[in-house]
């Protein structure tokens, strides 16, 4: 059996780290294109200046325009090229992210978010939009992020309702590699199809990925309501420290190479709605946890650990909690065809599953989450 596991090659992690950004980038070289939205940039501005003196460093702002598309990424790439620049830094959340892993092809990319709302930051993988915001397809590079630096500093001020993202995307991955271990699928820390010609491809997940994947659950449980606290607070504290490795390094490396199931293609599902809400990713997911667990059929205390969980820290339980309350039987069947196209996650799963099956989950996990908030 062929077994994979993909990482970074560094994660750094603390208060104010955001000041030694210019140490790893140095290594690179002297020149550093800088891909984020503006007020990301104005957040962190004393400390990015403070770092480009410290190490003699040069960033080059690329006025990122906010969408992870290829035209945004083209036009990038010349700048990168036009400027002569030696690395390429991806500050903020998602799409700057994974906009920067674009313009560097997967090489010499220092990963900087300013909040961590899902998990995505340390894997070999991007997401690209079209200009309307629209899904458009994923990309793929040889190998993971050169560094991810979090500076808990600026975690600790970001609004809260991205860190209990984070979590909600955190929660789903134990659920998810747990289904793909007993299914024996593939994970996405195997090579993607295409990517090289004649090389294997299929890859199994290993036991250390299993293990940070439970690792992350339990760490949710343990610290997820203080963690809570300390950024309603904007304190940095050890449970928020705990929480932020867990919604970035543990989650990050237990779904690449964990392996993602049902939860992720329900949401990719629901992502056709997409005008009719404005939850996050990670909002999404953790309604969709339940959803997953429904189909399995999982023991009555998983599921109210789960529900019991989502409810202490304010994170979706239900239809309405993501803006879908009054989805229609027709969306619904949009949405549960979508989450069984050939190449999704939801194979993974160790049964059959239908679209029936997966509208019917939708609707039960819709009524449990409703009946457990009202106790």
């Amino acid at each position: 059996m062929r077994k994979a596991f993909i990482s970074p090659t560094k994660y750094v992690q603390g208060e104010e780290e955001l000041n030694n950004l210019g140490y790893y980038i140095a290594q690179f070289g002297k020149k550093s294109l800088i891909v984020g939205k503006d007020e990301d940039i104005q957040r962190v501005s004393d400390q990015l200046a403070y770092t480009e003196d410290k190490f003699e460093l040069e960033f080059v702002n690329a006025n990122f325009q906010g969408e992870a598309s290829r035209g945004e990424i083209d036009r990038l790439q010349q700048l990168f090229k036009e400027n002569n620049c030696d690395s390429v830094v991806g500050l903020g959340g998602g799409k700057a992210i994974d906009t920067a892993k674009c313009v560097a092809e997967g090489k010499n990319v220092v990963i900087v978010p300013t909040i961590v709302a899902q998990d995505a930051p340390t894997s070999h993988s991007a997401v690209l939009y079209h200009e309307d915001g629209t899904f458009d397809d994923y990309a793929y590079f040889e190998t993971s992020p050169s560094v991810i630096l979090i500076d808990s500093s600026v975690i600790a001020k970001a609004p809260t309702r991205f860190l209990l993202a984070g979590m909600g995307d955190a929660l789903a991955t134990y659920f998810e590699a747990r289904a793909t271990r007993r299914s024996y699928s593939n994970v996405n820390a195997g090579l993607p199809n295409g990517v090289r010609e004649g090389v294997a491809q299929d890859a199994k997940g290993t036991n250390a990925a299993f293990a940070l994947a439970k690792l992350a659950y339990e760490m949710l449980l343990e610290h997820g309501q203080a963690a809570k606290l300390a950024s309603d607070l904007n304190q940095v504290t050890p449970a928020l420290e705990d929480i932020i490795e867990t919604n970035v390094l543990l989650s990050g490396l237990g779904f690449e190479s964990g392996g993602l199931a049902a939860i992720h293609a329900i949401y990719n599902g629901f992502s056709i709605l997409h005008e009719k809400f404005d939850a996050l990713h990670g909002e999404i997911v953790s309604f969709g946890t339940i959803c997953q667990l429904v189909l399995e059929n999982a023991p009555k205390a998983e599921v109210e650990e789960v529900l019991a969980f989502q409810k202490a820290i304010g994170l979706p339980m239900t239809l309405a909690d993501i803006g879908l309350d009054n989805i229609t039987y027709e969306e619904l069947q949009a949405v549960a065809e979508k989450a069984l196209i050939p190449e999704e996650s939801i194979h993974s799963m160790p049964f059959d599953v239908t679209v029936q099956a997966v509208k019917s989950a939708i609707i039960t996990a819709d009524k449990l989450g409703q009946a457990y908030k009202e106790r």
